[in-house]
C-alpha cells in the first residue's frame, strides 16, 4: 500500500544552530557515537522527547538481561513491525557490526524468514506478538517465551523497548528521517 504521509515542517537541529540544551544533548550523542544521528537533530527539536528516548534506551541496553545480540532482535524486530526503515538499517548495521548478531538471524527478521536459533526464534516471536497484541500476550505466547529461556522481567525489558521504539519510529516517520551514511548499506 502507497499513500503519502505528513511531514512534518520543523527542520533538523544543527549543532551550530541549537540552543544550550539542545546542544547538550547533541554533543553528548556525538561523543557517544562518534557522529550526531539524523534522527538526534531531528527529535532534539523537543529536547524531552529526546531526552526520553535516550535514558530508555540506556536502561534497555544495561537492564534488559538479554545479550547484546538478543536486544538487537528485539530492537531490530519492532521496527521493521513499525515499518521504520531509518531504525531498520540503523539496527541492521548494530546487529553485525557492535553486537555481533549473527548474519543469518538478522537476514531472517530483515526477511520476515523463520529463525533457524531456537531462542532467537522465540525472542523474536514474541516481540513480534506483543507489538502486534498491544502487550496483550494469552498464556500460551508468554509460557513459549518463557519455556525459551527467558524470564518475566524480560517481558518487561520487551515492554521498554517497544515504548523506546515507538519515540524513534515514530519521530522518524513524521520527520522522514533520511538514513545516516554509515547505516545507508543496510536500507531494505
Amino acid at each position: 500500500m502507497s499513500y503519502q504521509t505528513y511531514k512534518i515542517g520543523l527542520k533538523p537541529v544543527k549543532l551550530e544552530d541549537a540552543n544550550e540544551q539542545q546542544k547538550e544533548i547533541l554533543e553528548k550523542a556525538k561523543k557517544a557515537n562518534g557522529m550526531i544521528p539524523n534522527m538526534y537533530n531531528n527529535m532534539v527539536n523537543l529536547p524531552a522527547l529526546q531526552n526520553t528516548y535516550d535514558s530508555g534506551y540506556h536502561q534497555f541496553r544495561q537492564d534488559s538481561g538479554f545479550t547484546p545480540a538478543e536486544q538487537e532482535v528485539v530492537l531490530l524486530t519492532i521496527s521493521i513491525a513499525n515499518s521504520c526503515g531509518y531504525c531498520t538499517a540503523a539496527h541492521s548495521y548494530l546487529a553485525e557490526n557492535v553486537s555481533k548478531t549473527p548474519k543469518d538471524v538478522i537476514e531472517a527478521i530483515r526477511q520476515g524468514n523463520k529463525i533457524e536459533d531456537d531462542k532467537l526464534r522465540a525472542l523474536h516471536e514474541f516481540t513480534k506478538v506483543m507489538n502486534e497484541s498491544r502487550g496483550n500476550p494469552t498464556p500460551e505466547e508468554a509460557k513459549k517465551f518463557l519455556d525459551a529461556g527467558y524470564s518475566e522481567k524480560q517481558i518487561l525489558a520487551i515492554i521498554l523497548a517497544q515504548a523506546v521504539k515507538t519515540i524513534s519510529n515514530y519521530s522518524n516517520h513524521i520527520f522522514h528521517t533520511e538514513v545516516d551514511e554509515a547505516f545507508a548499506g543496510n536500507k531494505l
